[in-house]
């Protein structure tokens, strides 16, 4: 431990990065910019090779950072060759963590990185799993796998839990100054991972195990999940009552303690937040005890896009037009604003909708050309342009994104319809607003 310890102080260690996407490439920068020799692994060719000719696929990541990284003699290599892990110090996991067609936890892509890396497993290594997950995976699926090796932890390696924090497109918060919690299977593996990440983190926080690192994690998104639901629920209340939920949390919003706003929208959107809880919810059944709180928030956020669409069926006939025919342009498929991400973006679950009630549906979004396939078997769409004439082709524009594209008023001075589910568009730029 000491050892390995000195070959971080020292920044020799040589840290591996398994996943080069939203969570795992920004890691793999900090590192490497911090001084550390990185390893980007990702089964993807086309990644390892933009990431080793200096490109970003990703936008809010600059792509001088990434050139600067990977230009010779850079410290972030790029690659598909997994028995490179042997080489590293520190193997960091940073790989999706789905649910199944029931909803249960997937866990296919964390067990086999395991296996993977216990293939190439050696005295001295550092592994830290930042995938979102139940409380006990790091204990109970990932140490299993990686001591069938006949090597054991804290002897001879090292295994902790650090969820990732990651707000993609923000200006303020970044993966150097979030701070990083930070839990191990014994307290000499949270002493080791402590050490690795606080060479190049501003602020770690040890806890007393990788259980609650992990259900830290969960609450961090349960928390959020369970709040949007209560607006969302508030929401439709208050459209009944004919008071706009915007106005309400603004005024609310003027005490100052005691309250945090949280604003509606049309579905949960991102990685984390529609996903997480049900991670929970399905671990604690094992010990008997039933989630409804959190229940009940999964099933008010996932009935919004529904509710949406039935707002903009019901818009559309006040103008004694019906939905099914109506030529409906949907403006976002992001998930949240100003960033190329559409991971479980409610945006297409509204299409789905849409097309499902006989609606002639297309979609603008500057940072989406074209969808990208879904295990839903979506339909191929591609983004109309992004201009007031186009705009005003349309009987009906469902805005899901607030993307600051979206807040220029030119672009409706010709339509007739919006249904807004963010609160952007005014009535005095020219067409009728419902919000939804």
């Amino acid at each position: 431990m000491e050892e390995l310890i000195s070959l971080i102080k020292n920044r020799e260690a040589k840290v591996g990065v398994m996943g080069m996407g939203y969570v795992g490439l920004p890691l793999a920068l900090v590192f490497s910019e911090a001084g550390f020799p990185v390893l980007g692994f990702d089964v993807d060719p086309d990644k390892v090779a933009r990431l080793n000719r200096g490109d970003s696929y990703i936008a809010h990541i600059d792509a001088t950072r990434v050139a600067a990284a990977t230009a010779p003699p850079g410290r972030l290599q790029a690659t598909t060759d997994f028995s490179r892990l042997a080489e590293c110090d520190a193997v960091l996991i940073c790989l999706p963590t789905p649910l199944g067609r029931h909803r249960e936890p997937d866990l296919t892509y964390i067990r086999g990185a395991a296996e993977t890396i216990a293939h190439h497993l050696r005295p001295g290594q550092l592994v830290v799993l930042e995938s979102t997950t139940y409380p006990g995976t790091t204990d109970e699926e990932l140490r299993p796998i990686l001591e069938e090796t006949g090597l054991h932890t804290p002897q001879d390696f090292w295994l902790a839990f650090s969820p990732e924090r990651e707000d993609p497109g923000s200006r303020r918060f970044t993966t150097r100054n979030i701070p990083k919690v930070v839990g191990g299977v014994n307290p000499e593996s949270t002493e080791v991972a402590a050490a690795l990440y606080g060479e190049v983190l501003e602020s770690v926080i040890q806890v007393s195990h990788s259980r609650v690192a992990e259900a830290a994690k969960l609450l961090e998104n349960i928390y959020r999940a369970v709040n949007i639901a209560l607006v969302n629920e508030l929401k439709m209340t208050f459209d009944r009552m004919g008071i706009d939920i915007w106005e309400v949390i603004d005024a609310a919003s003027t005490k100052p303690f005691g309250f945090q706003p949280f604003y509606p929208g049309p579905g949960l959107g991102g990685h984390c937040i529609p996903l997480d809880p049900f991670y929970l919810t399905w671990k604690a059944a094992e010990y008997g005890v039933w989630t409804r709180f959190i229940e009940l928030a999964g099933e008010i956020n996932t009935n919004m896009p529904a509710w949406v669409v039935a707002k903009a069926a019901a818009a559309l006939s006040d103008e004694g037009q019906s939905l099914k025919g109506a030529r409906v342009l949907v403006l976002g498929l992001a998930y949240k604003p100003d960033i190329d991400d559409d991971r479980e973006s409610p945006s297409y679950r509204l299409i789905e909708l849409l097309l499902e009630r006989g609606a002639e549906v297309a979609y603008c979004d500057p940072h989406f050309p074209v969808t990208r396939p879904g295990r839903r078997g979506r339909p191929e769409l591609h983004s109309v342009p992004l201009t007031a004439e186009e705009f005003a082709r349309y009987d009906l524009l469902l805005l899901a994104t607030a993307h600051q594209e979206f807040k220029n008023p030119v672009l409706y001075r010709n339509v007739r319809l919006v249904v807004d589910t963010r609160n952007v568009v005014k009535e005095e730029w020219g067409p009728r607003v419902v919000k939804a």
